[in-house]
């Protein structure tokens, strides 16, 4: 089991608007922030982190979770909104397996960031 992972990003301050608002849907916050770092999750624990410095090369490629198929939906349009490129709209992506029902947007350092609903419609 992952406790948590991070990424390395050009401009915390830029990442960390851009993830309040594309995570949002998924019902991620801030839940702890320090210097130069931001710790995102649902409560009680953080488990996605962002940390000033050089963005990670290759570029980076997270998965989060989704309860449906609509949250991937308000995922991508909150991601692109707040900045990020689609990478991939919302869909089926039945090469994966028949229900796996996923989003793709890069965010401001290019990192592929990916919402993704397992469950049947």
């Amino acid at each position: 089991m992952i406790d948590h992972a991070g990424l390395s990003v050009s401009d915390v301050a830029r990442s960390k608007a851009f993830y309040h608002a594309a995570l949002a849907p998924l019902g991620y916050a801030v839940l702890m922030e320090f210097e130069q770092f931001a710790g995102f999750g649902v409560a009680p624990k953080p488990d996605f982190w962002i940390g000033q410095g050089s963005p990670n090369q290759p570029r980076v490629h997270i998965a989060f979770r989704a309860d449906s198929r609509a949250i991937v939906d308000a995922f991508h349009r909150a991601a692109v909104a707040a900045g990020g490129r689609d990478n991939g709209p919302p869909g089926l992506r039945p090469h994966y397996h028949d229900n796996y029902y996923g989003a793709f947007v890069l965010d401001p350092d290019g990192h592929n960031i990916e919402a993704v609903c397992h469950l049947p419609a």
